[in-house]
């Protein structure tokens, strides 16, 4: 009887013991997270970091060179100048190949340009940044009769083998030829795309700017130069070439080969307001709302 009440006493015992184990380890456990909205109806988690607010652009941008593209860069400086007023940008002209120069010296920080940079500038790591077409026009002081050039007749007029208007339909009135000086992008086109390479004549008058050509053209009897479209007025005559008259798409079609490309050199990748502000100029809205107003093409007319 004693030996079977102390197996079940036993057993009781070791009952109570186990119990007393899952009691102590239950009470030992943390308590659960308080998952209630603070009294304030706050959420309880630690706020988000705020992003930074993009640094505002600041600084210098100078670009020189190409008089044809002066008009283009001047008006994109203008816009890109309110839209960013702590930034300055320097615009003058001086002809493409001093804005070749510019850039790779140093001098500027663009250096605008009618024409591709030579193998001079090879090793000057200059990058290329095409801005808009840039259509151009052989040009005639208004008392001209001659509507129409072929390419033969205006390159024997500007390398000095044809001196007179009646030569080729006109009046009898010796021609005055206003050229561009030798930095010039334009006098460059002339001489690849009319003269196909050879010389120009050393008569006649020099001006440095488009603007001056223009100016001199119309207040010259008899007179014959040539300017990119945006110097075109009601002062002067632009002539046929080839009997096609000056259109975007003539040009689009091949059918008017008086255009230059227009470029924006910088000497290396351009970086912080130099990147802002020819990211601008060859932006969609700039090139679909501004360079046709100013009488240019977008950069992206002749892509297939």
């Amino acid at each position: 009887m004693l030996k079977h009440f102390s197996k079940k006493g036993f057993g009781l015992v070791l009952i109570a013991i186990l119990m007393m184990g899952v009691l102590a380890a239950c009470g030992s456990k943390a308590p659960a997270p308080d998952t209630k909205a603070p009294a304030n109806g706050s959420a309880a988690q630690t706020p988000d970091k705020k992003p930074e607010p993009p640094k505002e652009l600041s600084g210098t941008v100078t670009a020189s060179g190409s008089s044809a593209l002066l008009p283009l860069v001047k008006q994109a400086a203008t816009e890109f100048m309110e839209k960013n007023p702590k930034v300055t940008v320097n615009v003058t002209a001086g002809g493409s190949g001093t804005g070749l120069k510019n850039v790779a010296d140093g001098t500027s920080d663009i250096g605008n340009s009618d024409i591709e940079a030579g193998p001079e500038y090879k090793d000057k790591n200059l990058v290329d940044h095409v801005a808009a077409i840039a259509p151009f026009a052989l040009i005639v002081n208004k008392d001209v009769s001659v509507e129409n050039l072929t390419k033969a007749q205006a390159a024997d007029i500007f390398m000095g083998k044809i001196t007179n208007w009646k030569d080729v339909g006109g009046k009898d009135e010796k021609i005055v030829v206003v050229h561009r000086p030798d930095s010039s992008g334009s006098k460059a086109l002339v001489k690849q795309i009319v003269l196909g390479g050879q010389e120009f004549t050393k008569d006649g008058v020099t001006q440095e700017s488009s603007g001056a050509v223009a100016t001199t053209v119309g207040s010259t009897k008899a007179s014959i130069g040539y300017v990119d479209t945006p110097y075109l007025n009601d002062s002067i005559k632009a002539l046929k070439f080839e009997g096609v008259a000056f259109s975007k798409d003539a040009i689009k079609d091949g059918k008017y080969p008086l255009y230059g490309v227009e470029h924006m050199y910088t000497k290396g990748e351009a970086k912080d307001a130099v990147k802002a502000f020819l990211d601008y100029v060859t932006g969609t809205e700039f090139q679909t709302k501004r360079v046709e107003e100013l009488k240019f093409l977008p950069a992206n007319l002749l892509k297939k």
